[in-house]
C-alpha cells in the first residue's frame, strides 16, 4: 500500500502554494493562509497574526520580488509539538533583501507605504531571509503560539 509521508524532520501540517506575482495572488496567499490555518483548528489569535503577516510578505514578494513570468511560494508549516507556526514566502529576486526600517528614523505619516517589515517584527516571534537557490530569497517568519 502508497502511503504519502513526510521528509524526516518536517513538521507536521505543512501547506505550500504556488501563487502568481501578482496582486491578486498576494490576496489570494492571504486568503489560503487563513483557511488552511481554519481547518487545522488553529486558534484565532494565531490566524489573525499570520493573515496580517502573510499579507504584508506577500505584497512585498509582488511589489519588491517580482520578476516577469516567475511565480512566487507560500509556505505554511505548523508544529504544534514546537507551538510554532512557520510562514515562508519565497520570490524570484534574491538581489533585493528584505530590511527593517530603523525604528528611529522619522517617517512621513501620511505615506501609504514603507510599514509592512514594522508590522511583520511587531507580530512575529522572528523573521528572516535566506536565499532560495538559484536565485531567490525567503522571508520566514516564526509565530509562537502556547497549544491548548
Amino acid at each position: 500500500m502508497n502511503h504519502a509521508t513526510s521528509p524526516v524532520g518536517a513538521p507536521t501540517g505543512a501547506f505550500t502554494q504556488l501563487l502568481s506575482s501578482t496582486r491578486r495572488g498576494a490576496c489570494l496567499a492571504r486568503l489560503l493562509a487563513v483557511t488552511e490555518l481554519r481547518s487545522r483548528g488553529a486558534s484565532q489569535d494565531l490566524t489573525e497574526r499570520a493573515e496580517l503577516v502573510v499579507a504584508e510578505l506577500a505584497a512585498n514578494a509582488v511589489l519588491h520580488g517580482r520578476l516577469s513570468g516567475r511565480c512566487f511560494r507560500l509556505t505554511l508549516a505548523l508544529d504544534p509539538a514546537a507551538g510554532r507556526l512557520r510562514i515562508e514566502v519565497s520570490d524570484a529576486r534574491g538581489d533585493l533583501r528584505p530590511l527593517p526600517r530603523p525604528t528611529d528614523t522619522a517617517s512621513d505619516p501620511l505615506s501609504t507605504t514603507g510599514r509592512g517589515l514594522t508590522l511583520v517584527t511587531a507580530l512575529a516571534d522572528h523573521w528572516d531571509c535566506v536565499p532560495y537557490p538559484p536565485s531567490g530569497k525567503t522571508v520566514r517568519a516564526d509565530l509562537l503560539y502556547i497549544t491548548p
